[in-house]
């Protein structure tokens, strides 16, 4: 009997080549390495010096910082802290130094009684020194009238 013939190869389907991708990833990394460089030398966009020297900073203005004393605040018995310390300077324009100094008694007495008033629990919670911050310039602004008081900078505030 004749058998019948048998391939003795099997037919396996080729396997594509990883040639492309390779030759893709190189030239991605060299691309773009090379679009770095070019625009960090500046031979796209200009040259880091000119940028730097066209950088001009406009003249400040015409303000001064005058301190107030410290306030040191008994908390109520029973919360977590027991004192607060409380230190500020208040911005204001240059020729109006002398007369928010002179208003500096009341300006004191607005930020104690206000730091009284204020609940033990909004002193702790950290978000709360942006709005006591607002009431508080809020408050010295009426004090000291229109125009006089730029902005209240508190150095300190510590509980303890």
């Amino acid at each position: 009997m004749a058998e019948a013939e048998t391939p003795d190869e099997e037919v396996t389907p080729k396997k594509k080549s990883k040639l492309p991708i390779i030759i893709g990833a190189v030239l991605a990394l060299v691309l773009g390495g090379g679009g770095f460089y070019a625009t960090w030398s500046g031979m796209i966009l200009g040259t880091h010096e000119e940028k730097v020297a066209e950088v001009t900073a406009s003249p400040l203005p015409d303000i001064a910082f005058v301190p107030v004393e410290p306030i040191i605040i008994s908390l109520i018995p029973g919360s977590s802290s027991r004192h607060l310390r409380f230190t500020s300077q208040i911005e204001v324009n240059k020729p109006m130094v002398d007369e928010v100094t002179l208003l500096m008694p009341r300006i004191m007495d607005i930020m104690n009684g206000y730091l009284r008033a204020v609940d033990v629990t909004q002193l702790e919670d950290p978000s709360a020194l942006i709005r006591i911050r607002a009431h508080m310039l809020r408050r010295i602004q009426i004090v000291t009238g229109e125009g006089r008081v730029r902005d209240l900078l508190i150095t300190e505030f510590v509980l303890n």
